[in-house]
């Protein structure tokens, strides 16, 4: 995490935190829980060691959790022996008053360690050991008693306990990102304590159920509030009879979660409510211990992003009875994670695909062997409906493992082409032309501007499903699949007619013009050929269009 504004970081960063934060969802006890925080903390966030201080009934936090990644093993005196250390509630306040907030953590200076009372467990082999070297001056290096407090808290608000993390592993305070990813684990691991808790009274109920007939009503009675009272949703399916498939009982927290009424939820199952695209997913999972991330379908008409966790109820002499689900909502988290998706494929400027993305639907379109020749898929195409003149042709083998249909992309001249109609996958390379003058003589804000106007007109004038993608600098790319070579040549015209016009810019009338090169995508071909292809085009055009504009320079001075 030492260059935390490289996008591509962030996003290994996120999955690493996906992962952790599965470890945390996956421990089957509160003790399990805990320590996959603390080890969580320490191999995801870039922190040598971690502690978690829980909240005791009587108010009080004691040390129920650490985690040393540096130390090869346990040792007396290091760190472990901090467990089961106490600090009063009074004192753990007044440490998360004094310090420094950042979002939801708390950062303690060295310079504030006064506030650290006597009966708050501390420990000197922790932050004692040698810090990795700051690069720069420009950052803030990480003090030895520097103190970095990430509070957990229920969904309901109550404090479940704290973790503290020390020794950044590039030896600074932590940035930004680290500071938000610090903060996403610590709302996942206190959901993560807080359901360790209840599905341990669940499973306590449903022992009671199973062994002990003769308290059957009164086990009943625990686990109904249990259920009623989980701070997120719960669900019941029956498994058997006329109600399979069903929603039997539901909590107000589902309720509240997709908005509807309980009477509605109880005529429908989890089958009527999941996304289409996600139909698969939750009849894989519909099992014990089954668990995925789905989306369940809101009055308002949208939908939400859930995690369903599944358990089958039983006993000894029916077998399952019954499917207990828990709904967990991460629609934060999943919109969090597509946006740092998009940021990592999208041009920040204009909002267009970037180069990668580029290159990654190229990759799609394109297999590593050209189609041969075939005469029946030529006839087939020749005399057979219309449908844009495309035909499929068979190919097994590696990309398309399993004798998948791949429709092959071709050059128009290639005879597959001629049989459908001259058409093939085009790509079109637009370099703006006049766009160094408008930065140098108003800036880089009216460059912007301008860029953005372009990906807009650029985008205006295309179909529906090309792709308008910029390389960077004033580069622009076009890719349009199912056109002959005069529709090409004829959307490039429309391409140059778009950006000719003037842009009014901070009160001013700008112009900028653009060269453009027609390339063609054929399977067989690399990406980079592809593009360089059609990069050599335009610069022809480039030189060609310079070459005419000093040509006629010269005749007017010799007709002077």
């Amino acid at each position: 995490m030492d260059t935390e504004s490289e996008p591509y970081v962030r996003l290994a960063t996120l999955r690493t935190l996906h992962r952790v934060i599965a470890d945390l969802n996956a421990a089957r006890s509160l003790a399990g829980t805990l320590q996959a925080v603390v080890e969580g903390a320490v191999n995801g966030l870039g922190f040598e060691a971690a502690v978690v201080n829980l909240v005791r009934p009587d108010g009080d936090l004691v040390i129920a959790a650490v985690w040393d990644g540096a130390a090869e093993e346990n040792t007396e005196g290091g760190i472990d022996s901090l467990l089961g250390q106490v600090g009063s509630r009074e004192s753990w306040n007044r440490l998360l008053n004094v310090g420094e907030v950042w979002g939801s953590l708390v950062f303690v200076p060295h310079e504030r360690s006064w506030a650290c009372n006597p009966d708050i467990p501390t420990w000197g082999g922790i932050s004692g050991g040698e810090l990795a070297p700051v690069e720069s001056a420009s950052f803030d290096p990480w003090h030895p008693d520097d103190v970095l407090l990430a509070p957990m808290y229920s969904l309901g608000g109550e404090l479940l306990g704290v973790l503290s993390v020390d020794r950044p592993r590039n030896g600074r305070r932590p940035g930004q990102w680290t500071r938000e990813s610090l903060e996403m684990f610590s709302q996942q691991a206190g959901i993560a304590i807080g359901n360790a808790r209840l599905r341990a009274e669940m499973q306590r109920a449903l022992i009671r159920l199973e062994r002990e007939q003769h308290t059957l009503r009164a086990s009943e009675e625990s686990f109904r509030q249990a259920f009623e009272y989980a701070p997120s949703g719960m669900a019941i399916t029956e498994l058997h009879g006329a109600q399979r498939g069903k929603l039997t009982r539901v909590n107000d927290a589902l309720c509240r979660l997709l908005g509807r009424p309980r009477a509605s939820l109880q005529r429908q199952g989890f089958e009527d409510l999941v996304h289409p695209e996600d139909e698969g997913l939750l009849r894989r999972v519909s099992a014990e211990n089954g668990r995925a991330e789905v989306r369940l379908a809101r009055r308002d008409g949208g939908y939400q992003w859930v995690y369903l966790r599944n358990s089958v109820v039983a006993d000894t002499e029916e077998g399952a009875r019954f499917l207990l689900t828990h709904v967990e909502d991460i629609e934060d988290r999943k919109r969090h994670e597509l946006q740092l998706v998009h940021r990592a494929s999208h041009d920040a400027l204009t909002g267009l695909p970037n180069a990668a993305e580029l290159k990654a639907r190229l990759r799609v379109r394109l297999c590593e062997h050209p189609q041969e020749p075939d005469v029946r898929a030529v006839a087939g195409a020749a005399g057979g409906p219309e449908d844009h003149g495309y035909q499929l042709a068979s190919y097994g083998g590696s990309p398309y493992e399993g004798g998948f249909d791949h429709v092959h992309a071709v050059l128009p001249e290639d005879p597959a082409a001629e049989a459908r109609g001259g058409r093939g996958l085009a790509v079109l390379f637009c370099d703006l032309d006049g766009f160094k003058s408008i930065n140098d003589r108003f800036g880089h804000g009216a460059g912007d501007a301008v860029l953005i106007e372009v990906a807009r007109r650029l985008q205006h004038v295309v179909r529906e499903g090309d792709t308008v993608a910029r390389l960077g600098g004033d580069e622009f790319v076009v890719l349009a699949d199912g056109l002959g070579r005069d529709e090409a040549k004829d959307l490039a015209g429309r391409l140059r007619t778009a950006i000719i016009p003037p842009m009014r810019v901070d009160g001013r009338a700008v112009r900028v013009g653009v060269s453009l090169g027609i390339g063609w995508a054929g399977c067989g071909m690399s990406i980079d050929e592809v593009l360089h292809t059609a990069d050599e085009r335009m610069y022809l055009e480039k030189r060609a269009r310079a070459g005419a504009a000093s040509g006629g320079n010269r005749s007017h001075r010799r007709a002077g």
